[in-house]
């Protein structure tokens, strides 16, 4: 069994797997006709079921050849230019390659004992961001796992500066439509959901700063206190931006921590038309980045950032096994004291990759080149008699349903969008997420691939439109 381990003696061996590794999935790219090929879990289940998982292959070929069947063959492929769904993006190559060489190299990013350069890269990383976005000399953070876990631990930190250690008092302040990970995290952190204040959206789906200030305001009188603000830089159903001044100002005022959840929207600090739309964000206290969304990372790939590096010292403790106190003293720098996870993967050798190979404004470019995608659908779409959109897109998403020319029941409408969306993904032709506005059933297109068109969009909706009528003109039958 030692031949298969990976070291200077098996150098040969793992050069030659990996390769075809990357051969099969080379084949795949670029033969995939359809992001989804429609397989149902009834049908793939008992297929992954029957192996037999006490009985190995004994041989990589082989057990390639059967991933063929279990995973290659029906995965979903975000490089498709019609998948349209979630905030999946396809990925770039240098990014793929640092995966597989911190794959192999399996550096862990809590000690410098055991990462090295690896600690150091991050760091610059983590630095590069915070210049980005404009937090100051003080600055810090570290990378997290995604999204949900960066605002876990920023509004941790808000917990632990806010004025207060009746947990029972302290409020979070959040848009109605910002990510659920808010109210996870409130739970999490012992606060229960009852804590946090959902703030309504205007048209264009953006807090209303108003309503924050009366709630804010509210708060205080009632003997409360305001932990934290969570501003959105890029909801994930409309792709709406808060206005981050205003808020900023707000926070401001009330003494309050401003946390920007900038998962979706971080693309816009490295793009060269669009960064203006983040202005504000430099006041926040903490700052939530998926490079993995609009930077074009492989999963996972994200970071929290603090204006304050000190404050990190929430989440640091130390263990003589691992990281003592006499490491402070000896200014050995170890990640483990500002993050969440003890043992964590290298994923900042992704991004290192790929700003090496393409730039900062390489990647900005092509987010761009999605958002200006999206203004054309939503061109399309505003210009359809069959279809009623939500919003004009600030990033990349679209929302929108399928209108009947005939006068239908809502309800029926509603069966209808989610009728079509389900065949839609059974044909596999493409993928397109849902969500739900103001109690009804919408589709939605998260564009995040360059190589999408125009003319993608526009037969999709041709494709969704004839699930959505068919699906009306078989119970019109039925109902007769």
């Amino acid at each position: 069994m030692r031949s298969h381990l990976l070291n200077g003696v098996m150098a040969e061996s793992y050069r030659r797997s990996v390769t075809e590794g990357v051969e099969r999935v080379a084949h795949r790219l670029a033969t995939t006709r359809k992001p989804f090929t429609g397989v149902t879990a009834d049908e793939l289940a008992p297929v992954i079921s029957a192996v037999d998982l006490d009985r190995p292959l004994g041989d990589a070929s082989a057990a390639l050849d059967e991933l063929e069947t279990v995973y290659l063959r029906d995965a979903v492929y975000f490089h498709h230019p019609r998948y349209l769904g979630h905030l999946n993006c396809p990925v770039v190559i240098p990014a793929v390659l640092g995966e597989a060489v911190l794959s192999a190299v399996n550096s862990s990013l809590d000690t410098w004992d055991q990462s090295a350069g690896g600690t150091l890269i991050e760091r610059r990383l983590i630095d590069w961001t915070a210049q980005r976005i404009g937090l100051g000399a003080a600055a810090d953070g570290v990378f997290t796992s995604g999204g949900t876990q960066s605002n876990l631990q920023a509004l941790l930190l808000a917990r632990e500066e806010a004025k207060t250690t009746d947990l029972a008092k302290l409020r979070i302040f959040t848009s109605e439509c910002s990510h659920f990970s808010v109210q996870k995290s409130a739970t999490l952190l012992g606060l229960g959901r009852e804590a946090v204040v959902s703030i309504p959206v205007d048209r264009n789906k953006r807090m209303q700063t108003l309503a924050l200030a009366a709630e804010l305001a509210r708060c205080t009188r009632d003997g409360l206190v305001p932990m934290a603000v969570v501003a959105t830089a890029g909801t994930t159903d409309f792709g709406s931006i808060d206005p981050l001044p205003e808020i900023a100002g707000l926070a401001e005022q009330y003494g309050t921590w401003m946390h920007v959840d900038a998962a979706y929207g971080c693309g816009l600090l490295a793009s060269p038309t669009r960064r203006h739309l983040l202005d504000g964000i430099e006041h926040a206290d903490s700052v939530t980045v998926d490079y993995h969304k609009s930077f074009f990372q492989p999963v996972s790939s994200s970071a929290v950032l603090v204006r304050d590096g000190a404050t990190l010292g929430h989440a640091t403790y130390h263990a003589d096994y691992l990281n003592p106190r006499r490491t402070l003293e000896e200014h050995i720098p170890n990640q483990v004291d500002k993050s969440l996870q003890t043992t964590r993967r290298f994923d900042a050798l992704k991004l290192w990759m790929t700003l090496r190979v393409m730039g900062a404004d390489g990647v900005g470019q092509l987010f761009d080149e999605v958002c200006d995608l999206a203004a054309a659908g939503w061109e399309l779409l505003a210009a359809d008699p069959r279809y009623d959109v939500v919003v004009q897109p600030q990033l990349s998403t679209l929302v929108y349903r399928y209108i009947p020319r005939s006068a239908a029941d809502p309800a029926e409408i509603d069966r209808a969008n989610l009728y079509a969306r389900k065949a839609l993904f059974a044909s596999g032709e493409a993928v397109v997420a849902g969500t739900k506005v103001g109690g009804r059933q919408y589709l939605k297109f998260t564009l995040l691939n360059p190589e999408t068109t125009t003319e993608d969009i526009a037969a999709v909706l041709d494709l969704i439109a004839g699930h959505a009528e068919q699906y009306l003109g078989e119970n019109l039958v039925h109902a007769s």
